[in-house]
């Protein structure tokens, strides 16, 4: 009976019993294949294979054959030599840079004495922009070279010696950095976008040397060089292997003319003559005859041409661009229109049907604000005001940028309604009489216009009647600017200049540096400014206003051994921003990179970094927009304070207004300074009306990058804005402390209260 009772009641949990063994068991009979599959192969028929020569390990395994290895991923083991100290390896920000990824493009222009000043300028200034790499190449001996221009000067001015001296700097300096050469003459009028086109539709695992095919004078029909007046593309393969064939090429072939000589070389050594197709692309080029006008040519050959030659002038380089650009955008036109319609069909297959469609066909719709703080507010302006501006004065001059702005929309207008209408109306503007504009992140800037405009019939009637129109210019397609590489290894040198308003913060500042930099071992110093008043300089032997910052400093150098804290002294009555680097800068080696803080400032390493990667010596220099937080008196109330993780909407803003902060080289700061000092000769009242900002602005042609900084907060505090800065200096300093305030629903909400606690 019991056995019964027992058996009752473990039966609906057998099938979990029986489910969990026979689980186990397959599990454990699993591992006995999988460790018997793994065994060693047998000692002896390993032996055989090697003796009879047959241990293949690249046969034995199912990869890609031996031309492809180069593309098939390969584990490096791990090894540290126990010996050998132990050594923090430092690896880059960039996939691309440690998986050896290599450039697109690289473009060599061959050119001489005679164009040097001429056709290689028109080359520069019409296709410079379009590529990361372009060198010009020449024979002459200590060259002048043209403002914005690389150049390479070999030396000697023989036709063939250039083209030997050319590939072998080529392959020396750039052979391992790109997939693509591009080699053409300064005669040449080159499509520099369909080069690129071309480029990104051939496969880097062939030896390609692509151009216009041309016949050697008296030699066979199947050997063809490709004809330098026109360019030609070699591939990375091809140049590796051609390299080591140079030196015979140059004892061994004799000719006149540089490309015939290139082409006998490649096709001599490697075998490889030139072919004005491949994969499906098609090199197409177009012989200019004399006296030709570009804006007659018609042809298809012409409209499809990559290489134009020979240009016998920069006024016909020029035309050329011209007539090329102008294809190249009714082209562009076409293709929109052909998406548009395309757009058009297929809308009325959506479930929305054609209620999802959105104007203009093809772009964004408009962003659609979840409260009313998101709502983009629009910008009121004529032909001759805004009345919206940046100091926050209700009218303002229209001029720069925004005047060429307001002045190319209403042409576009004019234009789309003569378009649309003509030829039974034709539309000429009288006046503007409104204009809106703001700008959509979703989709770009937004335009609306009142117009009054004078509507001419066909047959010669007028009549003035005012047009509502809407235009939108689109956001265009995003662009990567090359930029040189960088690492996180370089030494910052932080420069803190100190008043005597600023002693109240000193403290906080040290301690946020020591804690998050000295303790981290960051490779970050510290320099300090003390900016005497000149009465204050006069006591300092009997009372030393910035005795107590000293301490501070000597407190921290006793804590941290092997740190080293230098001040500099200085007693002025205006503490120019300029003046105080010039100091600086005289003291610091010219590889130095400077990071100009404020003593509101928190260090921290995250932002260190940005500095080291946003700064370029050379290239360029960063300016960060600070985030300040804003007065907790205003924002709290006598509420607990938000917590450490600061709320961007509710407590704090990036003070636009600021340039304290910054990050630039030494060297980069020289080269400015002394073009600055030429400009203003010896008025040096002007530097006190300049920034550091301003300088790099006006007398530098480095990249500027100015942008919000997340990892640099900084604490309330009422700045003390000095009178005797310029009226420009003193006026930012005066918004940057109202803004900093608080939001507007803040000061909004306390002005309520205070008119609640004056009626009661």
């Amino acid at each position: 009976m019991r056995l019964a009772a027992l058996l009752a009641a473990l039966r609906p949990a057998l099938p979990l019993v029986l489910g969990l063994s026979l689980g186990c068991s397959l599990s454990l009979l699993r591992a006995s294949w999988s460790q018997a599959g793994a065994e060693e192969p047998c000692p002896g028929a390993a032996g055989r294979a090697e003796l009879r020569g047959d241990a293949r390990p690249e046969a034995a395994e199912a990869g890609p054959a031996r031309g492809h290895e180069d593309f098939r991923p390969r584990i490096v083991p791990y090894y540290r030599d126990p010996s050998k100290p132990y050594k923090k390896v430092l690896r880059t920000r960039y996939i691309q840079t440690e998986l050896g990824f290599h450039e697109r493009l690289f473009v060599a222009v061959l050119t001489s004495k005679a164009t040097l000043n001429t056709l290689a300028v028109a080359v520069n200034k019409t296709i410079a922009h379009h590529f990361s790499r372009l060198l010009y190449f020449t024979g002459l001996r200590s060259a002048k070279v043209p403002h914005g221009m690389v150049l390479v000067a070999h030396g000697d001015e023989r036709p063939i010696w250039l083209m030997y001296e050319t590939m072998y700097y080529i392959h020396q300096h750039f052979g391992s950095d790109y997939d693509w050469f591009y080699i053409m003459q300064d005669d040449t009028y080159t499509q520099a976008e369909q080069v690129k086109a071309l480029v990104t539709h051939l496969s880097i695992n062939q030896d390609v040397y692509l151009g216009r095919a041309e016949e050697f004078i008296g030699g066979d029909e199947q050997a063809r060089y490709c004809h330098g007046g026109f360019g030609y593309l070699l591939s990375r393969s091809l140049l590796l292997k051609l390299h080591p064939h140079l030196d015979s090429c140059r004892n061994e072939i004799l000719s006149v003319r540089p490309d015939e000589w290139l082409g006998r070389c490649i096709i001599d050594f490697l075998g490889i003559a030139c072919v004005s197709q491949l994969q499906g692309q098609h090199y197409h080029t177009y012989e200019l005859a004399k006296n030709a006008d570009p804006e007659k040519e018609e042809e298809e050959e012409f409209q499809a041409a990559i290489a134009v030659h020979p240009v016998s002038d920069m006024t016909l380089m020029y035309r050329l661009h011209k007539r090329f650009s102008r294809i190249q955008l009714e082209r562009a036109y076409q293709e929109i229109q052909e998406l548009q319609m395309q757009i058009r069909n297929l809308t009325s297959l959506t479930p929305a049907g054609e209620a999802s469609l959105t104007w203009p066909v093809g772009i964004n719709s408009p962003f659609l604000p979840k409260s009313r703080f998101e709502v983009i507010s629009w910008d009121y302006f004529t032909e001759q005001h805004l009345f919206s501006c940046l100091d926050g004065s209700p009218k303002c001059e229209l001029s720069g940028a925004s005047k060429a702005d307001v002045s190319d929309i209403i042409e576009s207008a004019l234009e789309q309604l003569n378009s649309r209408y003509q030829p039974l109306l034709r539309f000429s503007k009288r006046q503007l009489l409104n204009g809106y504009r703001r700008f959509d992140p979703t989709r770009g800037m937004e335009y609306t216009l009142d117009l009054l405009l004078e509507a001419v019939t066909q047959k010669g009637h007028s009549h003035v009647l005012v047009k509502r129109v809407s235009l939108v210019r689109p956001l265009s397609k995003v662009e990567i600017i090359p930029m040189p590489y960088v690492t996180e290894a370089t030494r910052v040198q932080l420069v803190l200049p100190l008043t005597v308003q600023d002693l109240d913060f000193v403290s906080n500042f040290l301690d946020m540096y020591a804690m998050n930099t000295l303790d981290t071992h960051d490779n970050a110093l510290l320099t300090l400014l003390f900016i005497y008043h000149p009465y204050d300089a006069q006591r300092v032997s009997q009372v030393d206003v910035f005795a107590g910052v000293k301490a501070m400093v000597g407190e921290l150098e006793k804590r941290y051994a092997e740190v080293k804290i230098p001040w500099i002294s200085v007693k002025t009555e205006v503490p120019s921003q300029v003046k105080l680097m010039d100091i600086v800068s005289k003291k610091h080696p010219v590889d130095t990179l400077f990071f100009l803080a404020s003593v509101w400032t928190e260090i921290n390493m995250e932002f260190l970094n940005r500095c080291r990667m946003n700064t370029i010596s050379n290239w360029q220099v960063f300016f960060p927009v600070h985030f300040q937080e804003f007065n907790p008196a205003l924002v709290y109330r006598g509420e607990q304070t938000a917590s450490s993780s600061t709320d961007f909407l509710r407590d704090g803003h990036f003070d636009r207004h600021s340039f304290a902060e910054a990050c630039f080289y030494n060297s980069d700061y020289m080269t400015a300074r002394t073009k600055l000092a030429a400009d203003i000769l010896d008025r040096d009242e002007v530097l006190e009306s300049m920034e550091v900002f301003d300088v790099f602005l006006h007398y530098s042609g480095l990249h500027l990058f100015r942008a919000v900084e997340p990892g640099l907060v900084q604490k309330y505090a009422l700045r003390s804005c000095n009178p005797r800065l310029s009226e420009e200096l003193y006026h930012r300093c005066v918004l940057s402390n109202l803004e900093g305030l608080a939001s507007r629903s803040h000061l909004a909400m306390a002005l309520f209260e205070q008119e609640q606690a004056n009626s009661t």
